[in-house]
């Protein structure tokens, strides 16, 4: 075979090749195949814009709660993380009405609950509005699982507008002092505990708009502070869960619980800083108005209600039934959080108030 013939024969062979190559690629199976892959490839999860409330809507979410005492302020803060548990804990009182002191609070103890909550049964009337507004307490734990700083902020404004206005003062149920700059409220007994009524949409000087969807539960029209019955909490003194743990550092805003730093344990609520920060790891998409991923499960009898939206932000509980249970406040003297009738108290707890606290201006 001579020199040319060789060569000749070599070209011809790649050039065979190129074409079988060729002809294999363009086959429907090697296309098909191709755009399989290119369609399998999983896009990144899409970030959702940040939702952190302004200061108008703290005010509205706080404003019903900043002028209680202290402590009871720092128990519902805490216990809003947790609304399966304060559906739970609100059953169970209407379960058991006939449980008072401490063999109620004995009872509470062997609950599988966090402090908060069960520090919460000492005042059913408080408990009992949470679950009825559960939208709003869902929202109020987001909050202050994610924007701490800003709750006790805006927690300080509200009651320093209310002390400007002239309807928050020190009463014969509780102390007001300025400490540092920062407004404390205190019983004056420090085993009775009154809970304020009042109108947050007048007590402030100003109006403030009720939260989206909220249910009120006070039942006055003034702009004026008044009280109910007080609540005897020194059955539940003797228990690490009781009101003497609870309160705030003002000065580093943060809820202390037996004189440490409050800890929170609850999976309800994204944190949304991690996440806005590069901390996502993936997984189910971010969607706030999943009560599932929210750590919500509707009890047995109970159906799941449909979120609502508003600013960008969806509740756990939005568009629950806010008429709550239908329930009997007669059992412990429930009606409200300082309902006009003097509830509040439970049986062998209760204590008669001296009217308006706030006075007139």
């Amino acid at each position: 075979m001579t020199l040319r013939t060789m060569l000749f024969s070599k070209c011809a062979i790649r050039l065979l090749a190129s074409a079988v190559a060729l002809s294999v690629l363009a086959s429907p199976a090697a296309l098909h195949s191709q755009q399989t892959g290119e369609q399998t490839q999983t896009p990144p999860p899409e970030q959702p814009e940040n939702s952190q409330l302004n200061q108008q809507q703290l005010e509205q979410l706080l404003a019903p709660i900043a002028l209680y005492p202290d402590a009871l302020v720092a128990q519902i803060l805490a216990a809003s993380a947790y609304p399966t548990q304060i559906v739970e804990a609100e059953r169970f009182l209407e379960q058991n009405p006939n449980l008072h002191g401490k063999d109620l609070a004995d009872q509470v103890n062997q609950q599988d609950w966090d402090p908060s909550v069960k520090a919460l049964t000492q005042f059913p009337s408080v408990l009992a509005n949470m679950n009825k507004d559960l939208s709003w307490t869902s929202e109020l734990g987001d909050a202050n699982y994610n924007q701490p700083q800003d709750v006790m902020n805006a927690i300080q404004d509200l009651r320093a507008k209310a002390q400007q206005a002239g309807t928050l003062k020190s009463t014969p149920q509780q102390t007001v002092a300025n400490q540092n700059g920062d407004i404390q409220i205190d019983p004056v007994n420090p085993e009775i505990v009154y809970v304020p009524e009042y109108n947050p949409e007048l007590v402030y000087g100003y109006p403030i708009g009720l939260w989206p969807g909220f249910y009120p539960w006070w039942g006055i029209n003034t702009p004026y502070i008044s009280f109910g019955i007080g609540f005897g909490i020194a059955p539940f003194i003797g228990y690490g869960w009781g009101w003497h743990h609870w309160g705030f550092d003002w000065h580093r805003r943060a809820i202390f619980f037996g004189g440490a730093p409050y800890v929170f344990h609850s999976h309800a609520f994204y944190d949304r800083n991690a996440y806005f920060h590069g901390g996502y790891r993936g997984g189910a998409p971010f969607a706030r108005g999943d009560r599932g991923l929210r750590g919500y499960r509707a009890p047995p009898g109970r159906a799941e209600a449909p979120s609502y939206r508003f600013g960008g932000r969806s509740g756990a509980f939005g568009g629950v039934n806010r008429g709550g249970y239908s329930r009997s406040f007669s059992a412990r003297g429930r009606s409200s959080f300082g309902a006009p009738h003097g509830g509040g108290g439970h049986a062998g707890g209760g204590h008669p108030s001296g009217g308006h606290g706030g006075g007139r201006r």
